[in-house]
């Protein structure tokens, strides 16, 4: 089942608040498959003020951060009601790849797919898009506890 998730859903999953927050909004859920976020960049980001001031451009690191944002909501809406509330660990990333800036303006389309899921710990595959060209990608891996 797709499922559509505004802020105020996400904020009841992620642990996450302003200015940390990295999602706007769930497009797209099919629980234990994948998920399809957004993020609108604005030049209100506070990051900007010291990342490139002059010419800003959202840091690489926090792009990753809203690709594992968006995994925390797909495998946290994954789980039964009574495990919802546990807290989503980011333990490592692999392949991460850099290919555009991401600029005040853009929005990014993030996808995450779950690729395998153990005992206390899962393996995602995500990418960011603007405009429908991949702006960066990498696999992620997170634990999870109470």
């Amino acid at each position: 089942m797709e499922k559509k998730y505004d802020i105020q859903e996400i904020l009841k999953l992620l642990p996450h608040r302003y200015p940390f927050v990295l999602i706007d909004r769930v497009l797209e859920l099919i629980p234990g498959d994948r998920i399809v976020a957004l993020k609108n960049v604005t030049i209100n980001e506070p990051f900007f003020q010291g990342h490139f001031p002059t010419y800003a451009v959202m840091p690489g690191v926090l792009i990753v951060e809203a690709m594992a944002q968006a995994g925390g909501v797909l495998y946290l809406d994954s789980q039964p009601p009574e495990k919802r509330g546990a807290l989503v660990y980011f333990m490592g990333m692999d392949n991460v790849k850099f290919r555009k800036p991401v600029v005040p303006g853009d929005q990014i389309i993030l996808e995450v797919k779950l690729l395998r899921e153990r005992l206390r710990a899962i393996k995602m595959a995500g990418t960011a898009k603007v405009d429908d060209k991949v702006v960066a990608e990498a696999e992620l891996m997170a634990t999870f506890g109470e």
